[in-house]
């Protein structure tokens, strides 16, 4: 299980990277895995500010549809166009070319209430 050591995670199987005020958002390599083999994700919420856990998109399994959620309050602003063709990037690579939304984040403070890879290696 891949948990690279530089991103912070939620709850809920996010990651983000963050650079300065703007960050890359994807899902986990155990959430990958848990889901299965990725067919479609949608993000209608591009150019949105969207609160700290509201949700941002749907991804679709072979098996399920899940919610992904914001890992902080912010305004998204691109969303990965390389998923519409090719979702299974989410799989193969989910923390390089996966990744799923950039966002400016609006309140650097909620970046403390996530997860170091340490604290959440315990939660999986």
């Amino acid at each position: 299980m891949n948990i690279p050591e530089n991103l912070k995670y939620t709850k809920d199987h996010e990651w983000i990277k963050v650079d300065g005020n703007i960050a890359l958002v994807g899902i986990t390599d155990y959430a990958q895995n848990e889901l299965g083999d990725i067919v479609f994700i949608e993000v209608d919420t591009v150019g949105e500010e969207l609160d700290k856990e509201e949700t941002f998109g749907t991804i679709e399994a072979v098996k399920t549809v899940s919610d992904m959620f914001m890992p902080t309050s912010g305004k998204i602003i691109e969303f990965n166009e390389e998923l519409e063709d090719s979702p299974e990037l989410v799989n193969s690579d989910p923390y390089g070319k996966g990744w799923i939304i950039k966002l400016e984040i609006s309140n650097p403070d909620e970046l403390n209430d996530l997860l170091d890879a340490s604290a959440y290696k315990e939660l999986i």
